[in-house]
C-alpha cells in the first residue's frame, strides 16, 4: 500500500487544531528542567515539524524555524509560487523569531498562535510572507 500523504496531511492539521499538544518541550538548561516553547508561545517549529515527521517529509522534529528550513531542503522541499492547502508558508520575523504554518485557503492559514498557544486558523497574511514550500509527496 502507499501512504496518501497530501490527504493525511491535511485531516492531521485539521484534527489539529485547538490542541494543546505541541505547547511544551523540556530540557535541562544550566541543571534545570525548562520548557524551551514557554508554554506554547513558540511552538510554530515545534507543531509543523511533529507534523512532517508522523508522515516522514522531514528527518527531525524541530524547535526552531531556522532549523526547519535546513532540514526541509534536505528532504526535498522546494519553494512555489501557487499553494495549494498543506503547503508550509514561512512568514517574516517579528520579535526575532520567524513563523512558519500550514496553508489552508486563500484567506486562511493554520500555525501555531503565540497568544492562543495551540494550534488555530488565522488571515493567511497575518505577516509578510516570505515564502511558501512543497514536497512531490504532497502535490499528487
Amino acid at each position: 500500500m502507499i501512504q496518501d500523504k497530501k490527504r493525511t496531511l491535511i485531516k492531521i492539521i485539521k484534527n489539529s487544531l485547538n490542541s494543546n499538544f505541541f505547547r511544551n518541550n523540556y530540557f535541562f538548561v544550566k541543571g534545570k528542567s525548562k520548557d524551551i516553547l514557554k508554554n506554547g508561545r513558540l511552538s510554530c517549529a515545534f507543531y509543523v515539524t511533529t507534523i512532517l515527521k508522523i508522515l516522514n517529509l522531514i528527518k527531525e522534529i524541530h524547535l526552531t524555524v531556522e532549523s526547519t528550513l535546513k532540514d526541509l531542503q534536505k528532504s526535498g522541499w522546494y519553494k512555489i509560487e501557487k499553494p495549494k492547502k498543506g503547503a508550509i508558508i514561512l512568514w517574516d520575523k517579528k520579535n526575532n523569531h520567524y513563523h512558519i504554518g500550514f496553508y489552508w485557503d486563500k484567506k486562511r492559514a493554520v500555525s501555531n498562535i503565540s497568544k492562543k498557544r495551540k494550534p488555530s486558523f488565522h488571515s493567511l497574511k497575518y505577516r509578510k510572507i516570505l515564502a511558501f514550500y512543497s514536497h512531490e509527496e504532497i502535490e499528487k
